[in-house]
């Protein structure tokens, strides 16, 4: 691969959020011997004056507004995640067995079940964190096992474990990421997500010391800078209190309905996904039980609520796997 390849430097910067042996360093980069990830922290330092952020909002005509406005008006709704099949095995023990879905453009698709059912294991294969056991898996139609890092490139993450530098501030840390991923007029997009995410008066605050809110804000920007067309978001509002919740989840709800891709979230709180997605996959024993609309899954099913189904899956899975179209 090239040097300094974007989707190379995509891949590190997973590296860098999703590893959790990794430790920062006495700069509070971490100190991983990447030859991206050092060149992208020279950088950093060293042009942090000329990406200092204006109070100003990103230039005409390049604003975030006009760019996803003119995205929708021409983007098909087509997947943009494939998952075929998937497996992963850990000896006699399935942890995924055999799961097939989709993630089309403009949806929210959430991915539930009880903890242990495979969710973060089938989060891990997409980011190309594992290496599934069977099965395919194709981001804008790109298979990720044989063009890893194009496909890494049109993806991006967050979760509420998996924090930014705490001594790096909101603007080195999406300096940094920008970077990393090799964003286009870095200055001009960490201006634009400032202004979405309202982080505009934390600029120079150390994400250490930012709540748990926004903290959550600042990830999420940093999952967006490279305007990905698939936002895995696993579990992105616990811990939030419910106000600071109900605004990131309709902050994410614009982002779906504004941009050019889709997000899989993964979330144990039913009355938020019944509010933010589109479509639930019901994972148990690492099968997907039921598909459908949260709304109407649960009348199906002759329960009150997505929660009292949820519930009945995970005491009673069901032994044959029901789709609901």
């Amino acid at each position: 691969m090239a040097r300094g390849h974007p989707g190379r430097r995509t891949v590190a910067a997973f590296c860098a959020i999703s590893a959790p042996s990794e430790k920062p360093g006495e700069d509070g980069v971490f100190t991983q011997r990447h030859g991206c990830v050092r060149r992208a922290r020279r950088a950093l330092f060293e042009r942090s004056a000329a990406v200092r952020i204006s109070p100003c909002r990103a230039p005409r005509g390049r604003s975030e507004k006009s760019v996803s406005a003119t995205t929708r008006s021409t983007a098909p709704a087509e997947a943009v995640l494939s998952v075929r099949d998937l497996s992963k095995r850990y000896a006699a023990t399935a942890a995924v067995d055999r799961v097939s879905f989709e993630v089309r453009r403009n949806e929210i698709v959430g991915l539930l079940g009880p903890n242990g059912a495979g969710k973060t294991t089938t989060l891990n294969m997409i980011m190309g964190v594992l290496e599934p056991s069977a099965g395919s898996i194709a981001i804008e139609g790109i298979d990720l096992a044989h063009d890893r890092a194009r496909a890494l490139a049109r993806t991006n993450f967050a979760a509420v474990y998996a924090p930014l530098p705490g001594n790096l501030t909101v603007l080195q840390n999406l300096t940094w990421f920008g970077l990393l991923y090799d964003v286009r007029d870095v200055r001009a997009r960490v201006d634009a997500l400032l202004d979405r995410f309202d982080l505009r008066r934390f600029v120079d605050t150390k994400c250490g010391v930012l709540s748990s809110g926004e903290q959550t804000r600042v990830s999420l920007a940093k999952a967006m800078l490279n305007e990905p067309t698939l936002l895995l978001l696993d579990e992105p509002t616990a811990s939030l209190d419910p106000a600071t919740a109900q605004d990131l989840r309709g902050t994410i709800r614009r982002c779906a309905e504004q941009g050019r891709g889709g997000i899989l979230w993964t979330s144990h709180n039913m009355y938020e996904v019944e509010d933010v997605c589109d479509r639930v996959l019901f994972l148990s024993h690492g099968r997907i039980l039921l598909e459908g609309d949260p709304r109407t899954l649960p009348r199906e099913h002759g329960v009150d609520s997505l929660e009292a189904l949820f519930i009945q899956l995970a005491r009673e899975p069901l032994h044959h796997v029901e789709t609901v179209r």
